[in-house]
């Protein structure tokens, strides 16, 4: 991906997950399917039709798989901004409706502010129909590379 602006590198990474062509076997299903309808540094927005493989019990999209969602396009978001991957180091997720399997959401995650190492990025989830709230995730994140800082540097966020 040398050469690429960062945005261009993560629209690449989100397709190759979303194509089962890189990542884990978790992040490739929770992703099938995923559409990056606008991106620019640090912000992705994509459009999703939740499959049925990330199905709960009920048939309604399960948290797990919302969460490593969530995770994943706050990430590309902040790839966008900075070029490189990073890790989640806190992750805060609030949920407020159900939507259940072949509902058609919206997912937009925008990079809120820089800290030293550390990056903010909040990540919404709505219904794409009318908009209703569906999750908001709040996430801090830093490089691989500089992930391993004392427990006591990482408070004072």
């Amino acid at each position: 991906m040398e050469g690429h602006s960062s945005v261009e590198t993560s629209l690449k990474w989100l397709e190759g997950l979303s194509k089962g062509m890189v990542g884990e076997e978790l992040e490739t299903i929770t992703m099938e399917g995923l559409k990056v309808v606008q991106a620019q540094k640090g912000f992705i927005r994509c459009h999703f039709l939740v499959p049925n493989s990330v199905a709960d019990k009920e048939g309604n999209w399960h948290v797990g798989a919302m969460a490593t969602l969530i995770d994943t396009i706050g990430a590309a978001a902040v790839l966008s901004l900075i070029g490189l991957i990073n890790i989640s180091v806190q992750l805060n997720i609030s949920y407020y409706s159900t939507p259940k399997i072949q509902e058609e959401v919206e997912i937009e995650a925008k990079v809120m502010a820089e800290k030293e190492i550390f990056t903010s990025v909040v990540v919404e989830v709505r219904q794409k129909d009318n908009g209703k709230l569906i999750a908001l995730g709040k996430q801090w994140m830093t490089t691989w590379s500089t992930s391993k800082i004392k427990l006591s540097e990482k408070s004072k966020l």
